[in-house]
């Protein structure tokens, strides 16, 4: 690695980049993303690309993030104060920043947890680094776009470096590697470089090993550190899901089956699944929907738009924190979807037990057959169902995070857990006239019980 020393200002080394790196450095996209497997030479990279547009754009703004302060001490503030005399910039140690002798500034900061990102909504910078992005929810990304700003003429980018696996795996895969965009997201604005540890001439040279040691690793680590392989199994909690056993083409909804609807509903997110059981159990996930930001009656009329005249529903599930009253509703949130023509049929949240009664649905018998069925522009659940990993600490639970991937597998569980061991069928069900509804709302058991019997007479209506 051959360094050179700029002439004027004097005490800075710029060194020579590798063709990967410098493919990397010279893209003008939006968004671009490097790496992809372990030892391709990614910090090196940014080092070097912040150090050259802090000199070359008088007063640029950038900011740098790692997850942990010794990576970023470590990677990238000690080999900075090395490179960098202080004539050119100095290292203001309380707000961990570089501050360059013509006005340019590389702030440099770790993110704990994703919340941490909120502190800079507001700000503004030019350029930003998110090293390791995998590391981070997709709420740190969309975070660091914003402040992805400013009224002058310095180029706005992000640079993202990247290896697979990481509660960030779903979003960088999908941005990058799938380029699956959605509304809003403009395709020319993003390009990946991929990086293997073969392209770090360096590394190779100077410590040959490195990649003998990656070459042991076990199938799945091996493919995803050394290769760069973005389909991950190592640690998957549902290594059992197949597209070859389980995803089928879109054929027509069978008259004869049972047909359910299953949902996960947050203000992030809606996730909901259209399931017909036909009469040998097997279970055909046919439509979803997948959208954030929408409030319960437009969220409620969406389901109900997508669901035809001729589909008989027999029943739409939901888990029982929907049944909780929120100061901010004064009523729970059953109720208002119930209001606005969809009620609920309560059932389990255990997440032990459902994500087992999913296993069961995904389980093949003799015959090559599985009782779960999905067909194939169920994209959200095909993509995420493989991608819940295992959690550690909890080996018969999965992780929760990323959560961006989980709520269309909670809607399956759910689905799941109510087709393989009914929990129970709430009283709730029961549609009142909007009469009786204040007096349903503030209603003990025992005065429910009595409602139930003076409006339906004990039956609840489906």
């Amino acid at each position: 690695m051959s360094a050179v020393t700029i002439a004027e200002p004097k005490q800075c080394l710029l060194y020579k980049l590798q063709p990967k790196q410098k493919e990397f450095a010279l893209l003008k996209k939006r968004y671009i993303a490097f790496g992809g497997a372990r030892g391709g030479g990614k910090s090196f990279a940014v080092r070097e690309k912040a150090k050259r547009m802090a000199l070359n754009y008088n007063g640029i703004r950038m900011l740098l993030v790692r997850k942990r302060y010794v990576d970023l001490y470590e990677n990238h503030i000690v080999p900075l104060r090395r490179d960098i005399g202080e004539h050119i910039a100095k290292f203001n140690s309380d707000r961990k920043a570089f501050e360059f002798f013509n006005g340019s500034v590389l702030v440099c900061k770790y993110f704990d947890s994703d919340n941490d990102a909120l502190q800079f909504q507001g700000q503004e910078f030019d350029v930003i680094f998110l090293e390791e992005a995998t590391q981070f929810g997709e709420v740190v990304f969309h975070t660091l776009k914003a402040c992805l700003r400013g009224a002058n003429k310095f180029p706005k980018r992000m640079y993202l470096t990247c290896n697979p696996g990481g509660v960030g795996h779903a979003w960088v895969k999908r941005l990058f590697i799938k380029k699956d965009y959605r509304r809003g997201e403009n395709p020319d604005d993003y390009d990946f470089i991929q990086s293997l540890v073969t392209d770090n001439e360096v590394l190779m040279r100077q410590d040959p090993e490195y990649k003998e040691n990656l070459e042991s690793l076990p199938p799945a680590l091996r493919k995803a550190w050394l290769e760069g392989s973005w389909e991950l199994s190592e640690g998957a909690y549902f290594a059992e899901f197949s597209v070859d056993k389980h995803v089928i083409d879109i054929m027509p909804i069978d008259p004869t089956w049972r047909l359910y609807r299953v949902f996960d509903y947050g203000l992030d997110m809606l996730a909901c699944l259209w399931v017909g059981v036909d009469s040998d159990r097997n279970c055909y996930v046919y439509r979803h929907l997948h959208e954030s930001n929408l409030p319960i009656s437009t969220a409620a009329k969406k389901i109900l738009d997508m669901t035809s005249s001729e589909e008989k529903i027999y029943a739409t599930l939901a888990p029982p924190d929907m049944w909780n009253r929120t100061p901010e509703l004064g009523k729970d949130k059953a109720s208002i979807f119930s209001e606005n023509g969809l009620s609920l049929t309560k059932v389990s949240a255990d997440r032990e037990a459902g994500w087992l009664a999913v296993k069961e649905l995904l389980k093949v018998d003799n015959t090559g057959n599985a009782k779960l069925k999905i067909y194939r522009h169920v994209k959200e659940l095909i993509e995420y169902l493989p991608e819940l990993q295992i959690d550690s600490k909890k080996p018969s639970d999965c992780l929760t995070e990323p959560h961006e991937i989980t709520h269309i597998c909670d809607a399956l569980r759910y689905f799941a857990i109510y087709w393989t061991n009914p929990y129970y069928v709430s009283d709730k069900r029961v549609k009142y006239h909007p009469s009786v509804l204040e007096d349903w709302y503030n209603a003990r058991s025992k005065e429910e019980r009595e409602l139930i019997e003076k409006e339906c007479g004990g039956k609840p209506l489906l």
